[in-house]
């Protein structure tokens, strides 16, 4: 194939069989867009003309394929490292996927934990015993994270935990947030995204133990409404205010995910 530089390669397409280059219409496809991100998952940061090489695509194209990557937030351009003495000229621009584009990859990563978590039940003789050893890695689990979460929470005032655990989450992938609920006795803590919803939706101790460090970290005895992981818009869960807290402890019991009601957003 010959690319805008006027040199002759003939390029083998990742994925693809035999070693002919696609054709102009296929170039513009999305699936291809998608073998250049996952191109660059693979080989690291990548020049256009490496990813127009590796994937038997036109420089061109594949330019255009990582403007839409990069309008899309899901690459960026960064400056070429370069060892050793540097030649004349400016360094080349390398491409490189950001969390957002890392994480449109996730989906493998929880097949695995799905898999990995199976593993543990199996091993622990399955039925009761099983759902116990998995549930003593999701609180494991959980009580890490909680450790990452802790340093928001503690300059924090006690009417304004809730939000500092929402500014938590969204720091680590959950794209949280709260809002008012229309009784005054306290307000919702709003997940819209879950990085493992996969392997919560197969084994919701994930979820359970995630609602028992919200309890602890708030100080509060908190209740899921909804999850991602059974089929909600939204995870959901009710924290009460400061002032209601005692109240609410005695006469409410966390709902566990999968009796969880289901929430219209």
């Amino acid at each position: 194939m010959k690319n805008v530089s006027g040199q002759q390669h003939a390029p083998v397409a990742e994925g693809a069989p035999g070693d002919s280059a696609l054709s102009a219409a296929s170039e513009e496809q999305p699936g291809t867009r998608q073998r250049v991100a996952r191109s660059i998952l693979n080989h690291g940061p990548s020049t256009a003309a490496e990813l127009a090489d590796r994937l038997g695509l036109t420089q061109a194209a594949v330019r255009r394929h990582l403007d839409a990557l990069a309008a899309d937030g899901l690459v960026e351009p960064r400056e070429k490292r370069v060892y050793g003495s540097r030649g004349r000229g400016r360094p080349a621009k390398v491409f490189a996927l950001t969390d957002a584009g890392r994480g449109a990859f996730d989906q493998a990563y929880d097949e695995l934990a799905v898999e990995a978590l199976r593993w543990i039940e199996l091993a622990a003789g399955g039925g009761e015993k099983g759902a116990a050893a998995v549930m003593a890695f999701a609180r494991a689990r959980a009580e890490e994270q909680a450790e990452l979460y802790r340093p928001f929470l503690d300059r924090a005032a006690p009417e304004d935990r809730a939000r500092a655990l929402a500014e938590a989450l969204t720091h680590h992938g959950y794209a949280a947030a709260t809002r008012g609920v229309p009784a005054p006795a306290g307000e919702q803590l709003c997940q819209h995204h879950c990085p493992v919803a996969h392997a919560a939706a197969r084994f919701p101790q994930l979820c359970e133990a995630e609602t028992e460090v919200f309890s602890r970290l708030l100080g509060s005895h908190v209740q899921r409404l909804a999850t991602i992981a059974h089929g909600d818009g939204v995870c959901t869960t009710f924290v009460p205010k400061p002032e209601h807290q005692h109240h609410h402890h005695q006469t409410e019991t966390t709902a566990p995910p999968r009796n969880a009601g289901r929430n219209p957003a």
